[in-house]
């Protein structure tokens, strides 16, 4: 199992357009193209930058992710919700990198 880590870096005044985004993707077109949604997470006034999100995507390998991509380009509503969110400007930027988990860590 492998776990794709996005770092978004967010405009704070589109919030609420971002959690839609992060709400639509996860629901539909990242369970339909293969991914397990393993969290999506928005920055909190406790602690941290205010403008940075993450959100953490589960694959069972690297060519399942490699099949994901394909199907994510082709999906029509994937499109729709990453057209929404980047004429609203909500994301600044995104940094992608993968993780593997330890065995036995989570509980």
């Amino acid at each position: 199992m492998i776990t794709l880590y996005i770092r978004y870096t967010i405009d704070m005044t589109k919030l609420r357009e971002f959690e839609v985004y992060l709400k639509a993707l996860a629901t539909g077109p990242v369970e339909r193209c293969g991914g397990i949604p393993a969290g999506y997470y928005l920055p909190t006034k406790i602690a941290g930058p205010m403008n940075a999100a993450v959100g953490l995507t589960d694959f069972p390998s690297l060519a399942a992710y490699a099949g994901f991509r394909d199907k994510m380009a082709a999906d029509i509503e994937g499109l729709e919700i990453r057209r929404r969110v980047e004429a609203s400007g909500a994301i600044l930027n995104e940094e992608r990198s993968f993780l593997s988990c330890v065995p036995e860590s989570r509980r």
